[in-house]
């Protein structure tokens, strides 16, 4: 009885501590559709398992949906338009006060021309008065006849003299803000060591600028620059994490303009128009000129064309530049690492696959995740399943034994629900396993008694009271089922029609388990198999497993199949050889005088010659069981035709009964009662 104890969660439990021989159920399962090993186990990976209590295991493509979510709900979440509408807004702000300002002061100027009891005389604060009402006339004029587009408004304003404070240092304070955007453009650490945005500092910026194309042109020009020297001049642009060398500075720097031009290529054309020209306003020509510069140097050596995507926000909220250009950064890092999870699915492994940069965009959770995801293929290395070898992944024998074993317990667990029996011959022999029938010991025999019937024999030859005397004649021994050795040859079709109608996995399936039978419970027996389409050729049993179709292959060459078959089994000992035929398609292809010839429908000369290479075969004493998995009439009557010259036997059958078949019909021709 399975016992479940329950207990709080405190967070040390494991959710899912996959085991070997769970995964290898799955990685068998893989390797008999798919044959390649490195696919089996991304299979696993990308699709998720679960263990015998229906846990599943986050999967790659879990972690890889969960992140496309995660970056829709910050596309669903903002508004980019808030960029330019916070702009907006605050020269809105600044209009708002200098008009306010304005009257304001015009009010406070006629108050004091009213006052008689002021310093000035009269007509002294009239003049005055009329003054600065000119001036409030001549600068509400400008504030009417400003632009209606942003840097227009700004570049008036640039020239204009505020009469309010208040305005004046709103004013700039926008240009600051506006500086800074537009160096942060071309990388936030430029200035994120900047105190101010006053001309001595933009100077020292420049000069940090040229002295980072220096070091870009002396890269390009095949030269090695002194990177030691440029940080300890300029390392105050740098924050706690300092770039460690060149190329590190220049994925940063160009990461960073990426994401300034990721932020414009997602606003509309009016807002990304506007944005520009409005920062590129802020900055002096030979600034201008140097950031052009920069930006150039970066891309010939970092190109970051995929970096620059353009994202389609929906959201209401709104967000300031500099926060723009932080999502920007954080939808770059998923962009990111969505890339590595695809990239790992066709590689190797998910070793890949950045941990810090999947636990800094989607939490500890995740990172946990695929640490156990990376323990697919360690568990499997540790149990002695799979190896490293020359760049890849491969099954050691102990992996292939226990992939037979599963193929084989698979086929004979069917055979226990469908109760299907065998096919025994009456047949004598010496030698084998006993069973429970009795016989008079012959000349020659092994003295395994029957001591019981041996016993009764005497008492009924003489009865007598004990001791009892026992002659030759009384002895009784146990009859046995004598295990025949043969040699066989399994002839696998690999054209393209087998995957097409699903029958490639099945047959694939059987021929691992009848390797593992052969393998355990025959030893003495030899096992050769052989894969056929337009030519045939041997596949080694060390390849069984990862075996695969013939892509694209159509062709169905039976007669080099026998022919091959042959002469494998010509250099066997054993009196008891066959040839196993698995095929669901007529023969379509042969081989005469070195050339080999293709016709579908068969051609009455392919069907001649293959219709030979099976008299040889008979010749030769070798017994062809034939396995169609297809009962077509023009099919049905080849194969007949092969067992009415072979004296084989023919089985129509199915994928899922194939393997049922195949190994009942191979066990019961081992036994022979003696």
């Amino acid at each position: 009885m399975t016992t479940y104890r329950y207990f709080k969660w405190d967070g040390s439990q494991e959710l899912y501590d996959p085991e070997a021989d769970e995964l290898m159920r799955d990685l068998e399962r893989n390797l008999m559709s798919y044959g390649d090993l490195s696919h089996a186990l991304r299979l696993m990976q990308r699709g998720g398992l679960r263990d015998r209590q229906g846990r599943r295991l986050p999967s790659m493509q879990d972690l890889t949906q969960r992140l496309r979510q995660k970056r829709q709900e910050q596309l669903e979440k903002y508004n980019l338009g808030s960029v330019i509408d916070e702009i907006r807004q605050k020269l809105d702000d600044i209009l708002a006060a200098e008009h306010s300002g304005i009257q304001k002061r015009l009010d406070e100027a006629r108050q004091k021309a009213g006052d008689e009891s002021g310093d000035l005389s009269p007509e002294m604060q009239q003049k005055l008065l009329k003054s600065f009402e000119q001036r409030a006339e001549q600068n509400s004029r400008v504030l009417d006849g400003l632009p209606e587009d942003i840097g227009g408004r700004i570049k008036e304003l640039a020239q204009y003299d505020f009469i309010d404070a208040g305005a004046r240092r709103q004013f700039q304070e926008l240009m600051d803000m506006l500086k800074k955007n537009a160096l942060e453009s071309y990388g936030r650490d430029l200035v994120q060591k900047l105190q101010s945005m006053d001309p001595s500092s933009l100077a020292g910026l420049r000069h940090f600028i040229e002295a980072v194309n220096q070091m870009l042109e002396q890269r390009m020009k095949g030269h090695e620059p002194d990177f030691s020297k440029f940080m300890d001049e300029f390392g105050q642009y740098f924050g706690e994490q300092p770039p460690q060398n060149l190329d590190e500075l220049i994925e940063r720097l160009q990461n960073q303009i990426s994401q300034a031009r990721s932020l414009l290529n997602s606003m509309s054309a009016n807002d990304r128009e506007t944005l520009e020209n409005m920062l590129d306003s802020m900055l002096d020509e030979a600034t201008r000129m140097e950031m052009a510069k920069l930006a150039s140097n970066l891309e010939n050596l970092f190109p970051g064309d995929r970096l620059r995507a353009q994202y389609a926000f929906s959201g209401e909220e709104s967000l300031s530049y500099t926060e723009a250009l932080k999502l920007m950064e954080s939808l770059q890092k998923m962009d990111q690492l969505e890339n590595q999870l695809k990239e790992s699915q066709f590689s190797r492994s998910i070793d890949t696959i950045d941990e810090k940069l999947l636990q800094e965009v989607m939490g500890n959770e995740a990172a946990d995740e695929l640490d156990r995801l990376r323990s697919i293929t360690r568990i499997l290395e540790e149990a002695g399943y799979i190896r490293w070898k020359d760049g890849k992944y491969e099954l050691t024998p102990r992996g292939m034994r226990k992939i037979g074993q599963k193929a084989l317990a698979d086929i004979f667990a069917q055979l226990r629900r469908d109760r299907i029996g065998g096919h025994s011959l009456n047949l004598r022999g010496n030698g084998g396993e006993r069973i429970e029938e009795t016989r008079k010991l012959e000349l020659g025999d092994d003295f395994d008694i029957h001591l019981q019937k041996t016993i009764m024999n005497a008492v009924r030859r003489e009865a007598a009271k004990p001791p009892v005397k026992l002659a030759v004649g009384d002895f009784e021994v146990y009859c046995e089922e004598a295990m025949t050795r043969s040699a066989t040859v399994l002839m696998l079709d690999l054209s393209l029609s087998m995957p097409m109608r699903g029958n490639f996995e099945a047959a694939k399936r059987v021929a691992v388990a009848l390797d593992s039978l052969i393998r355990t419970q025959y030893p003495r027996d030899s096992l050769h198999i052989i894969g056929f389409s337009s030519y045939a050729r041997r596949i080694t049993k060390a390849d069984l497993t990862c075996m695969s179709w013939d892509e694209f292959d159509p062709y169905t060459n039976i007669q080099h199949g026998l022919y091959v078959a042959r002469r494998i089994l010509s250099r066997e000992r054993s009196t008891n050889k066959q040839i196993i035929m698995i095929s669901d398609g007529e023969p379509t292809a042969h081989l005469e005088g070195g050339n080999i010839f293709f016709q579908y429908p068969p051609s009455l000369r392919t069907l001649q010659l293959t219709l030979r290479e099976v008299r040889n075969c008979t010749q030769k004493g070798i017994i062809i069981n034939t396995f169609m998995l297809e009962s077509g009439r023009f099919l049905g009557a080849f194969v007949t035709q092969m067992a009415r010259i072979n004296k084989g036997r023919v089985f129509f059958t199915n994928a899922d009964s194939l393997g049922q078949y195949l190994l009942v019909d191979y066990i019961s021709n081992k036994k022979r009662k003696v």
